[in-house]
């Protein structure tokens, strides 16, 4: 047997789990502004104010806009999943343990990543809060309080330029299933049913709605969200990276996923909070 044979055993284990992360692993990550191959401890994103435009005399200077620069810092923090696999466990089950084990952990960095992504979001005070029917705290997710948020995004001139996504809770999502503006085919036309498709996500109201199980819940309320790519920044460190050593008191392998990546909240006047009882 080859000298080398683990570390095709290594090779292999790190692609599985790229490949789980990849597929399954964040649901959000796609879905906010991101930045990858940081260096240093933190990552600074850019936010750029509005500009105003103004008219000027023949031959006169063409005025300035004086565009507002600010950053928001984002700070990486380190995350690790391992696990053993036993070098007989695959003789003594039917299961592949080892891609078992890489599902796993890529998915449990997914979640952490989403983790991140939401603590970012909860840091915004952008909540549609109204006085209307079906707008307070004692209510679920009603077309009040979604039309509220877009409401809101609109006076702040977020953009409707296709990159306006919407996270709820299940139980919300199963509210919005109830709403006819957002299942009903008379009013989405057949093409955007959240009844069909493999996923549960659709277009509504300009943005792709989706649930998610991991948004954050205090006391009896969940936070969802409404928003629009710029408003969170998503950073990495490091990608997923895998070690894999073996361990011969323990007759196992041991394997480590890591990566290093951290999220802030850029423009909070692009995030709208729904809050919704649940």
């Amino acid at each position: 047997m080859s000298a080398s044979i683990d570390q095709a055993f290594v090779i292999q284990y790190q692609a599985e789990v790229q490949e789980a992360y990849q597929r399954q692993g964040s649901r959000l990550r796609a879905t906010v502004r991101s930045k990858s191959e940081v260096r240093g401890a933190s990552t600074v994103f850019q936010k750029i104010g509005r500009g105003t435009a103004a008219s000027k005399s023949r031959n006169g200077i063409v005025p300035v806009m004086n565009l507002d620069h600010t950053n928001v810092e984002c700070f990486l923090q380190d995350h690790y999943a391992g696990d053993w696999i036993d070098k007989f466990d695959e003789l003594k089950t039917n299961v592949d343990e080892r891609a078992v084990v890489a599902n796993a952990g890529a998915f449990a960095l997914g979640r952490k990543t989403d983790e991140l992504i939401i603590s970012a979001f909860d840091t915004s005070t952008n909540e549609a809060i109204g006085t209307g029917a079906g707008e307070t705290d004692n209510d679920g997710l009603t077309k009040a309080k979604v039309l509220l948020a877009f409401q809101a995004l609109g006076a702040a001139d977020v953009p409707d330029d296709g990159n306006r996504f919407a996270v709820v809770g299940w139980k919300q999502w199963s509210e919005l299933l109830a709403i006819p503006e957002f299942a009903n085919a008379d009013y989405v036309g057949p093409d955007n049913l959240p009844w069909k498709g493999m996923t549960q996500a659709k277009q509504w109201l300009g943005a792709l709605w989706m649930p998610h199980s991991g948004l954050t819940k205090v006391g009896a309320l969940r936070y969802c969200y409404f928003y629009h790519r710029t408003a969170v920044g998503h950073a990495a460190a490091s990608e997923i990276v895998t070690d894999v050593t073996w361990h011969g008191d323990r007759a196992a392998h041991f394997v480590n996923s890591m990566m290093s990546q951290g999220a802030v909240l850029i423009d909070g006047q692009g995030a709208v909070r729904m809050r919704a009882k649940e």
